[in-house]
């Protein structure tokens, strides 16, 4: 009878049954780990459902007049919104808590409703929402800043300019405001004859060292000749875009030989025969090629105070407002005009 059982007492089958078990064990518990994370899920996205999905008004009123969740709680949410640009459900938010909220929070709340009125182009809620913060809390400068934008992008200039004497009574610092709010007058103006614009945009820069984007843009369209004997040489870098689309008729080239970056830029683009070499990578490029390969320099634009970058030239960043805060850097593509000229060449 002990034959039968012989394998009982064997040690191989000690160990197999041991990994039996083992693999048992292991078996069900990834898959009870697995069927545990998909509950989870399930949860979680039920949960999180309930505020892809804004309450309805009287809900939203009931929710946070029952202080359920912390005013702090629903900012974070507003704010969450607004960083996703969800302007519609963070306003809803905003206007809530203004109306059943905390009240000791009333400027900071009604600050970020203006704000995001203001991003999501709602420019005139957003001069009502500001007016009403500096009626009850004249010193907030935050406010009077936001306000000399949304005068701004409404291209009430005149307006604009009023805001700078409280924000200067406040100890702010407005010169470069000033400036760049008279250079937008002048270009807005009907009274000026382009002459008289180009004049007074110099005399701004002169007087202000800034805005050499926004002058010599309007100089090099409306009169090149006027820009070139004005050119601050010290800038050459940051208006290499403008220099560059400069045609080659209005080049100066007396401006243009006394100066090393001149000499460089305008070698690379093929005008002239003035340098051998540039320590800028691109410009040495396009000077070794001399012409024979299908290249150009293309230009990007860096915000110095938020590093955000952009594809076109700006005088003040979309993002953080800053002005005159663009850094040009380069970069190498390919230049489709000459193919298309070469192409026209060929059917000729």
């Amino acid at each position: 009878m002990n034959t039968f059982f012989i394998e009982f007492r064997d040690p191989l089958f000690s160990i197999i049954i041991f990994f039996t078990i083992i693999f048992i064990i292991t078996f069900f518990s990834y898959w009870w780990g697995r069927y545990k994370r998909k509950e989870d899920s399930k949860h979680l996205n039920r949960f999180l459902k309930q505020f892809r999905t804004l309450p309805s008004h009287d809900e939203l009123k009931v929710l946070i007049s029952s202080g359920g969740l912390s005013e702090k709680s629903w900012l974070l949410l507003a704010n969450s919104y607004y960083k996703n640009g969800d302007y519609e459900k963070s306003i809803e938010i905003y206007n809530e808590i203004l109306n059943t909220g905390n009240k000791k929070n009333i400027r900071e709340t009604m600050f970020l409703l203006g704000k995001t009125y203001f991003k999501a182009g709602f420019l005139e809620r957003s001069k009502q929402v500001f007016l009403e913060i500096l009626k009850k809390y004249p010193r907030t400068p935050e406010a009077l800043h936001y306000l000399l934008l949304v005068y701004e992008y409404m291209k009430d200039y005149k307006s604009a300019l009023e805001v700078l004497e409280p924000l200067d009574e406040l100890n702010e610092e407005i010169m470069l405001e000033s400036a760049y709010l008279e250079a937008l007058v002048c270009l807005e103006s009907q009274n000026l004859t382009k002459e008289e614009k180009a004049r007074k945009l110099l005399e701004i820069y002169k007087n202000s060292n800034h805005l050499a984007l926004l002058v010599f843009d309007y100089l090099f369209k409306t009169n090149p000749k006027f820009a070139w004997e004005n050119l601050d040489i010290s800038k050459s870098e940051l208006l290499s875009e403008l220099l560059w689309r400069c045609d080659s008729k209005d080049l100066n080239l007396d401006i243009i030989t006394n100066n090393a970056y001149l000499r460089e830029l305008y070698t690379a683009r093929g005008d002239v025969q003035l340098s051998n070499d540039s320590s800028i990578f691109e410009l040495d490029v396009l000077i070794k090629l001399a012409g024979k390969a299908k290249a150009t320099l293309s230009f990007e634009y860096v915000c110095d105070s938020c590093r955000g970058t952009y594809p076109f030239a700006f005088n003040r960043c979309s993002s953080c407002h800053a002005i005159d805060s663009a850094r040009v850097e380069y970069s190498l593509s390919k230049d489709y005009s000459k193919e298309f000229s070469e192409e026209n060449n060929s059917f000729q």
